[in-house]
């Protein structure tokens, strides 16, 4: 680290003029400010004349030491601090004693481990405090490995993503401008118990950490989770109780004021939101009490001195070469053309500034060859002997005039004072004249058109402009096999039906850049806009369909999200999805100090605010809902925090700015279908006893592929409380596949009677017989149900085999005559025809056997040796089916003994084939 044993940082000059007689060593990337703390030990390399110089030195941070009594973790210390209701466990010095701060946060068997860690050298000046923050969930925090191919933990997952920009977001207005040490936040879950969540823990864990630490914070900074539970709101609920509850708010802030909220809610109103951030505030407080008592008492030295701002001369040098023409370029309505003049505007101070010398090359600055005009030591008078000013040995010594040296500045510095100039004077402008830059009022909003049904094929399709932002939404419609997969710590699968995917190319505004996997700004859209739309759908049992919407930004100049929000909904209704009701998105901004700008002093909230006035605004709230209430919500600050009334204040516009978009919407045209596209897939949901699901699903999955191959469906899911969806793209393939599923799964019931004239106009042919065997004709019921007519129940003439009655492919008319206890069933043609007059002599008249002439019309034994020959394999022997085994009688034409009464008792039985010959 470089230092200086000076604490008089801002006395220092940036750079310093360096003289031809001295040489001094400095290296590439040699900052141009000084730190300095009593931890530091600094080595320096002084010159060889003395005088003020700058020095190379040596940063080493003290480490821990053993203790004389021998502790190993000398340094530990464990409190425990308020979070909500309950308390936390805090320890540090245990783990992590090389970072700069490093501290592990316990709430009930969850544990949050934080580490803080900052450049030795800071980077070079920018608009953006370097700060990085990763969030981790180990799986072994429950036991678990990755269920990916390499058994660790893979590129960061959206949610972790999401508690980074929460973790990240109430930080940095904490940051002081001019710190341009690169710091790292890296906070892993170590243990979940599944009961207390790490989210609202691991942005309090990170709170803790930048406070002991040698960052230069401002506050410390605390989160908590806010549930509404029985009408009760509910500080850092458990996962359990956030189930029943009908409000999801993350709040973060300091013990005064609140940075940064989020959260979704069933149409929670407007006062009831208030209510509930000012628990969370008062919850928040109290923490942030806690950790400004442990900070000051174990927290490290902050470096203060490595604050690094441009000069104030420089503020008055840009003001006086670019406010009057940087006045009328931002009073450019176009974004593109207003941000071209501003450009232009820069790049003309910054070459200004070049020539009267005030601006530095830092590159050439290092090289050998732009040095020899720099080195020239200009303290140091000369001795100047005028031609005719020479008497007798005398030597008149003259001074040469020269111009002030002017103090040089960086191109970053100028750049950095530029943008702060044009904020200051768009801030002016919009408090002073009451207009913005567009020339709407505060609470104005931007022209807005929507159109739907721009894409023929797609399910559902919206475009949404508001101004110069545009967003086209697009619906597909699904199965489960569209579901996005969650993997979670919990381990057990989850599933979205819905999701919105968001995406921000380069060419939305008007640039040139990289196309590559969402960034955490996509995810964080894209996930606000997704919660937003989330409450106005179906259940799955109303609307049985898996939902993706795609938002794609095709213009952008503030508030996307909200115009995804909008464009969603449109795009929802017109894909047929039955929402309950429509919602709009709106965006707040807000001028801190008007004061300042000639204002009372009170803030000044802005509505449908435009990408300047996001950057140079102090607060970006985004709220979206309808007229009643709010479904989500998000808002940044960029200023030190707000009151409870400037955000009652803002919401209370919101609400008004949501009314207007959501009856500008209403115009839209063409309007939204309001009907399932003819290119959607059809859905049909149907219960089925659970018993029979396995028997539906076949061994290996084969019985369901052959119903999805033979019906012709999409796709079948089946689940294990009986819930069967088939998907089918026409309704022919889905009528099909819901027959053969009831066929499979209906529950026969002796005396049911199946008749041919019984067809849909699917083409389902029933009671028709697929197969013929010796002893009878199996007949297919119903789709996939088969049950065997004997050849005795054929007809009420004997017949010596099936053929001599019926083809295969012949449609009949049968009766259930009996299921045995393998679910196999036994139909009857004969049951269903008149009875005879034979039939009633034969029923008095008990047949004989031999070559007796009074015997039975029917005879149940089947003469015929050659076709039992070629079916059982035997000859010279007859078979007679019963219905408890089958007997083979012997002695050729010898009559059998036994019963020989005809009634139902005494009648073969054989079904699906199956025989037991004995």
């Amino acid at each position: 680290m470089l230092t200086s044993p000076s604490n008089a940082l801002h006395s220092t000059p940036h750079f310093w003029p360096i003289r031809r007689s001295r040489l001094l060593l400095r290296p590439r990337n040699f900052p141009r400010f000084h730190s300095g703390g009593a931890n530091f030990c600094s080595l320096s390399l002084l010159s060889a004349r003395s005088g003020p110089s700058p020095r190379f030195s040596v940063r080493a941070l003290a480490g821990p030491d053993a203790s004389e009594d021998g502790l190993a973790f000398p340094n530990h210390v464990s409190v425990k601090i308020p979070f909500g209701n309950r308390e936390i466990l805090v320890e540090t010095g245990l783990m992590g004693r090389q970072a700069s701060s490093a501290v592990t946060v316990t709430d009930g068997e969850t544990i949050v481990y934080t580490s803080v860690c900052l450049a030795d050298v800071p980077s070079e000046p920018s608009d953006f405090l370097p700060l990085y923050v990763h969030y981790q969930e180990r799986f072994s925090a429950v036991g678990r490995t990755s269920g990916g191919f390499f058994k660790r933990e893979g590129r960061t997952k959206d949610h972790e993503v999401l508690i980074c920009r929460l973790i990240d977001r109430p930080l940095r207005p904490t940051m002081p401008k001019g710190f341009y040490n690169e710091t790292q936040i890296l906070s892993w879950v170590l243990s979940y118990d599944g009961l207390h969540a790490p989210d609202a823990l691991a942005v309090t864990s990170a709170g803790i950490a930048v406070a002991l630490s040698e960052v230069p914070n401002s506050k410390a900074v605390a989160g908590v989770r806010v549930g509404l539970i029985g009408g009760e709101f509910i500080v850092n609920p458990t996962v359990k109780e956030m189930e029943e509850s009908q409000l999801d708010l993350f709040l973060a802030g300091t013990d005064s004021a609140i940075l940064t909220i989020e959260g979704y809610s069933n149409f929670l109103p407007e006062e009831m939101l208030v209510r509930a951030v000012k628990v969370g505030q008062d919850a928040v407080q109290a923490t942030c009490t806690a950790i400004e008592a442990l900070a000051k008492k174990y927290g490290k030295p902050k470096m203060v001195d490595a604050i690094r701002l441009p000069p104030p001369e420089l503020y008055n040098h840009v003001k006086e070469l670019a406010g009057e023409e940087l006045s009328k370029a931002l009073q450019i309505k176009s974004k593109i053309a207003r941000r071209k003049a501003i450009t232009s505007l820069e790049e003309k101070v910054l070459t200004i500034l070049t020539e009267k010398g005030y601006v530095v090359d830092e590159a050439a600055f290092g090289t050998t060859e732009a040095q020899p005009e720099l080195l020239e030591d200009e303290d140091e008078d000369e001795e100047v002997v005028p031609e005719g000013e020479v008497d007798q040995g005398d030597v008149h010594i003259r001074p040469i005039p020269r111009k002030p040296i002017p103090l040089l500045f960086s191109e970053v510095d100028v750049k950095l004072v530029f943008k702060e100039v044009s904020s200051k004077l768009l801030r002016r402008r919009i408090v002073e004249g009451g207009k913005r830059s567009d020339g709407r009022t505060p609470d104005g909003t931007r022209p807005i058109n929507s159109r739907c049904g721009l894409l023929p094929r797609a399910h559902g399709s919206s475009l949404f402009t508001r101004g110069e932002t545009q967003a086209l939404a697009v619906v597909t419609l699904g199965d489960k096999q569209m579901a996005q997969r969650i993997d979670n710590l919990e381990g057990s699968d989850e599933y979205k039906r819905f999701y919105l995917q968001y995406t921000f190319p380069p060419s939305s505004v008007g640039e040139v850049g990289r196309i590559g996997a969402p960034g955490r700004r996509e995810i964080g859209h894209g996930t606000l806009a997704e919660r937003a739309l989330e409450t106005i759908l179906p259940s799955d049992d109303d609307f049985p369909y898996t939902i993706r919407v795609e938002s794609t930004i095709l213009e952008s100049n503030g508030s996307s999200s909200m115009a995804s929000v909008c464009g969603g909904c449109l795009a929802l209704q017109d894909a047929g999805v039955p929402v309950k009701c429509s919602v709009a998105g709106i965006a707040m901004g807000m001028v801190w100090d008007t004061e300042e700008f000639g204002g009372d002093g009170s803030p000044l909230i802005l509505s449908d605010i435009t990408g300047a006035e996001d950057a140079s605004g102090d607060m970006d709230f985004k709220v979206a809902g309808n007229e009643d209430g709010v479904t989500a919500f998000q808002m940044d600050i960029k200023v030190g925090g707000i009151t409870l009334e400037i955000m009652e204040k803002a919401l209370i516009q919101a609400k008004a700015g949501r009314r207007h978009i959501l009856a500008e919407m209403a115009k839209c045209s063409p309007p939204p279908m309001l009907s399932l596209s003819k290119y959607a897939p059809l859905i049909h949901i149907m219960k089925v006893h659970p018993s029979k699901v396995y028997s539906l699903i076949g061994s290996g999955g084969k019985k369901v592929k052959s119903i999805i191959e033979e019906s012709g469906v999409e796709g079948i899911d089946m689940q294990d409380d009986g819930t069967v969806k088939i998907m089918a793209n026409d309704v022919a393939s889905l009528e099909r596949a819901k027959a053969i599923i009831s066929g499979l799964t209906m529950v026969p019931a002796v005396g049911d009677i199946y008749r041919r004239s019984d067809i849909s106009y699917f083409l389902i042919r029933n009671c028709e017989i697929k197969s013929m065997a010796p002893y009878g004709a199996f007949v297919e019921i119903a789709p996939g149900r088969e049950g065997l007519c004997h050849v005795s129940e054929l007809s009420a003439e004997w017949l010596a085999k099936p053929e001599d009655a019926y083809n295969i492919g012949d449609r009949i008319d049968v009766k259930l005559i009996e299921v045995n206890e393998k679910g196999q069933l036994r139909l009857s043609v004969r049951a269903l025809l008149p009875e005879s007059e034979s039939d009633k002599d034969s029923q008095k008249q008990p047949p004989t056997t031999g070559d007796s002439t009074k015997s039975s019309p029917r005879k149940y034994v089947n003469p015929s040796v050659k076709d039992r020959a070629a079916t059982t394999g035997a000859s010279g022997d007859e078979l007679v089916w019963r219905k408890k085994d089958v007997r083979r009688a012997s002695g050729g034409d010898k009559p059998m003994k036994g019963s020989s009464s005809t009634n139902e008792e005494d009648r073969g039985s054989l079904v699906n084939g199956e025989a037991t010959i004995s």
